[in-house]
């Protein structure tokens, strides 16, 4: 298997996120996000480190251009940090952070790389979430506005734009369970902030069109193949309810103008998102979009199970369980199942036939040893990357329309709630003196993407 058995203008990328690469966060006149306040709260990131310095590409980020070159890389996706915008969250654009990624693109386009930029990965003002962040439908509109202002200011070097990144985790891992950013534990109520989410994305589609005409407008979701343990009506039900929660509530309102009754009515909200999520919401939700952009990882396989009193980031479904099938698994506990991708991608595409898919982020996370001559050996994050390009070549064989592939990430880095105990990089840092050296899946991808 070598690029070469991929379609001519099959796109291949890595991809980052602005909080957990970046550092520099007082720097340019950036504002604080969430992430600045959650990763300060002590007990909230399991080694007690931030993102202040992360790995510090705010100042080596042509170096890390000159690797995605080096590695063969035709398109490279990084999310811009809302609050070097706009450090409030409102307001005029800040120059100096205008200024940083203009800079960014622009060596990237010098190296032949496209740029897909990300508006949002998840690190919102501070100063909107003091506002009551994703729960306050104004937010909604000043995404839309920062959206406005980013578009104008790089419109003329960017082409590709995805809105979002991960709604759900925005949404129940930041509003349900606490476990993110802005560790807010609510239950229900953190589907208000996914409508918000969406609202957002929806007002933002337009806002780049206008700016940019000849721009290409996405979101990027993260979703999972869904599998019930055993063919009893409680656990089709319990597959029924974690598919709905974890994907149907994102992709119904966009692809198909409607949110799913049934996750409403288990989540106990029918009568809030009568009120507040009216048919004009609907409306701009499901503005058509350009592609589709999913983020796979695992696979789930679920089961009826006796009540829990514990915080889930599944609200009104507590008493569903994970069930562990045996296979194998990354450093985060992730069951790894490349033929999910595929599922992933034919259910996107039984929604929207006509509508290109990206896999736009995938990746695992294993704990690396640096040999005696200083390589990285990663033979387990190897298998999994021939695994699911493996899985990529099957969906277009099938005649899904997948178009590109974004590996995660392109280089260790700041692993929210887990910080630096966990790797997914092809390429790693040294967090001592942030010294890059690509790793054996780094080097496997480069010969790949020169065949």
């Amino acid at each position: 298997m070598n690029k070469s058995d991929f379609p001519d203008d099959f796109v291949w990328g890595s991809a980052t996120a602005s909080y957990q690469i970046e550092g520099a966060v007082t720097e340019g006149g950036r504002g604080p996000s969430v992430w600045d306040t959650f990763t300060h709260t002590p007990g909230t990131i399991s080694d007690g480190t931030n993102g202040d310095v992360a790995v510090d590409h705010f100042h080596r980020f042509a170096d890390d251009v000159q690797l995605m070159t080096d590695i063969g890389f035709d398109a490279y996706r990084f999310s811009i940090a809302w609050s070097r915008i706009q450090p409030e969250g409102t307001g005029a654009g800040n120059t100096a952070g205008l200024g940083f990624y203009r800079e960014l693109i622009e060596k990237q386009l010098e190296q032949g790389i496209t740029p897909w930029v990300t508006l949002y990965h998840w690190d919102l003002p501070q100063a909107l979430e003091d506002a009551g962040g994703w729960l306050n439908r104004d937010t909604a509109l000043r995404f839309a506005d920062y959206s406005q202002i980013v578009a104008e200011n790089l419109g003329d070097l960017v082409t590709d734009w995805i809105t979002l990144n991960e709604p759900w985790c925005s949404s129940f891992l930041g509003y349900a369970n606490g476990h993110h950013a802005p560790g807010k534990q609510l239950g229900s109520r953190s589907a208000h902030a996914a409508h918000h989410l969406l609202l957002g994305h929806g007002l933002a589609v337009d806002r780049i069109r206008e700016a940019v005409p000849e721009g290409r407008v996405g979101i990027t979701l993260n979703l999972y193949s869904i599998r019930a343990a055993s063919e009893s009506a409680a656990d089709q039900d319990a597959a029924r309810r974690i598919d709905g929660l974890s994907n149907r509530l994102f992709l119904d309102p966009m692809l198909t103008g409607e949110y799913p009754a049934d996750v409403l009515d288990d989540l106990g909200e029918t009568s809030w998102f009568e009120e507040h999520a009216g048919p004009d919401d609907l409306s701009l939700i499901s503005t058509p979009i350009d592609f589709m952009g999913i983020n796979y990882y695992s696979r789930h396989t679920v089961r009826a199970g006796a009540p829990s009193d514990q915080v889930s980031a599944y609200p009104g479904s507590e008493f569903v369980e994970f069930v562990d099938t045996g296979a194998d698994r990354t450093q985060m506990g992730w069951e790894i199942h490349p033929d999910g991708l595929v599922d992933v991608v034919r259910a996107s595409h039984r929604l929207a036939p006509e509508l290109p898919i990206y896999i736009t982020e995938n990746g695992s996370a294993y704990e690396d040893v640096v040999g005696a001559d200083g390589t990285v050996n990663d033979p387990e994050r190897l298998k999994y990357l021939q695994q699911h390009i493996a899985a990529c070549q099957e969906a277009i064989a099938e005649g899904l329309p997948l178009k590109g592939y974004f590996a995660w990430s392109l280089m260790d880095n700041f692993e929210w709630a887990w910080g630096f105990s966990r790797r997914f990089g092809l390429v790693h840092v040294n967090y001592d003196n942030l010294e890059r050296t690509l790793k054996a899946s780094g080097r496997w991808l480069t010969e790949f993407l020169s065949r």
